[in-house]
């Protein structure tokens, strides 16, 4: 099977230029300005911009919660995903604890069987122990190389010190762990003392977990890490203050990577106050203008690493469990099916960071740090052909109506955007055309290798 895209602005992180594209047996087989060959199919992407497959590097699909279910299962959200231009999904397969890394990977692989865009897994671990430091050779002859710890969550909190002996184990062995980033005895104490007041709707989501909540917690594991003298990964960091923490880990020698997503650059913390505020309860929450700005600034200046989405999605049912106390409603919200778009909107639109730097944002680092580079997250020759042809000259509203993910509800309800993905290719084959998805699950798994830490 041979597919030509001719015409089009090829976008890499190294600049752009007009090229066509030849693919062949599911990879790129050519790259020139001008090809002229006989294809089974031939797609013109005059006027529109050629991206290596975007790689989403923070998804929960199909994530029990105990007392809910996450809205979109692998089915719908890969769906979403693939039509948004999201080649790759890295989702969090999740180790409960008294569960083997072993079976929470099975478990992940039986929820991924229908997939529309490839996927791999990230292992968060809910405990750190010597059964569990056994696993992980396992996991990296498995195709896992990235886990996931939690400062936060009952059910999932470990310790500093577990987190600083997982990051030497683990990053004795090429990989490395992403945390999520939050202060809990404090914010469980300020979620007391809003309900204290009386004040227990969707406002008082934000005012529990304020900047400086976030801030500890990623100055905690800018020092934990070097100690520990292996990298860091702070997964959706959404504030200035967090920010300054990473630049200044930095500045001493510690290796960090940033993580943000797109609701910390688009959204602000007035959204509570909508009449479906509880839409918006997510963790981190949505901060405020000078946290938006500072994001937006660490994107420009490459002081983050990519962008995810965090999806997590529930419907307004689901979300209405925390109707009378906010700390009941379910965090999360929906995102993967709109992530291109957004960036493409607010940040290269807008002057705060180039075609280029959304190619490395989105595509490029993920496939470095993640293990799929060079086969993935750039356009040459030989890598495999996950191809984004993105139409910059569309304008449309976003609405949970016409996005395919199965929720009720979208963080970005209402909002004009430029640009979307027009045509995607996955594995050589075309998946999406003319904005629908006209190959459904096809997506396949992805086989990781170690982590490229390309700021060593």
């Amino acid at each position: 099977m041979q597919i030509l895209i001719k015409n089009g602005t090829v976008v890499r992180s190294t600049g752009r230029k007009q090229a066509d594209l030849l693919i062949k047996d599911g990879r790129i087989a050519k790259i020139a300005e001008k090809i002229d060959t006989i294809a089974d199919r031939v797609i013109d992407a005059a006027g529109c911009y050629v991206f290596a497959g975007f790689i989403d590097t923070h998804t929960h699909f199909d994530l029990d919660l105990g007392v809910t279910v996450t809205a979109d299962n692998f089915e719908t959200g890969t769906k979403a995903a693939i039509v948004g231009g999201t080649t790759t999904v890295l989702d969090f397969a999740t180790q409960d604890r008294g569960m083997t890394m072993r079976d929470a990977l099975e478990l992940w692989h039986k929820k991924a069987e229908k997939s529309s865009s490839n996927y791999g897994f990230h292992m968060a671990v809910s405990e750190w122990n010597d059964a569990r430091k056994a696993e992980v050779d396992e996991m990296f002859r498995s195709g896992v190389s990235s886990f996931k710890m939690y400062m936060v969550y009952d059910a999932m909190k470990v310790s500093d010190g577990q987190i600083y002996d997982a990051q030497k184990f683990i990053g004795s062995r090429g990989g490395i762990i992403g945390v999520h980033c939050e202060n809990y005895d404090v914010l469980q104490a300020r979620i007391a003392e809003e309900k204290a007041k009386g004040h227990t709707d969707p406002t008082a989501h934000p005012v529990s977990r304020p900047q400086a909540v976030e801030a500890e917690g990623v100055a905690r594991l800018m020092r934990i890490s070097e100690l520990s003298g292996e990298p860091a990964w702070v997964v959706h960091l959404s504030t200035a203050d967090g920010l300054k923490e990473v630049r200044a880990a930095r500045k001493r020698g510690v290796e960090v990577y940033a993580e943000t997503c797109p609701q910390y650059f688009t959204l602000d913390v007035s959204r509570y106050a909508d009449p479906d505020g509880a839409k918006f309860v997510m963790s981190p929450p949505l901060r405020e203008a000078g946290d938006r700005a500072a994001i937006l600034d660490g994107m420009k200046r490459k002081d983050i690493d990519f962008i995810g989405t965090d999806h997590c999605s529930f419907t307004m049912a689901q979300k209405a469990l925390g109707r009378d106390d906010f700390s009941r409603i379910p965090n999360g919200g929906a995102g993967v099916q709109n992530r291109a778009e957004l960036v493409y909107t607010y940040a290269v639109k807008t002057g705060a960071i180039t075609l280029e730097q959304m190619a490395l944002l989105m595509s490029e680092r993920a496939a470095r740090l993640f293990g799929m580079y060079p086969k993935k997250g750039v356009l040459r020759v030989g890598a495999d052909a996950d191809i984004v042809i993105f139409d910059p000259n569309d304008r449309h509203t976003i609405s949970w109506r016409t996005n395919l993910h199965a929720c009720d509800n979208s963080p970005y309800e209402g909002m004009e955007v430029l640009g979307r993905t027009r045509d995607v290719i996955l594995n050589g084959e075309q998946v999406v055309g003319n904005g629908r998805l006209i190959a459904p699950y096809r997506g396949q798994y992805v086989f990781r290798k170690p982590c490229e830490r390309y700021r060593r």
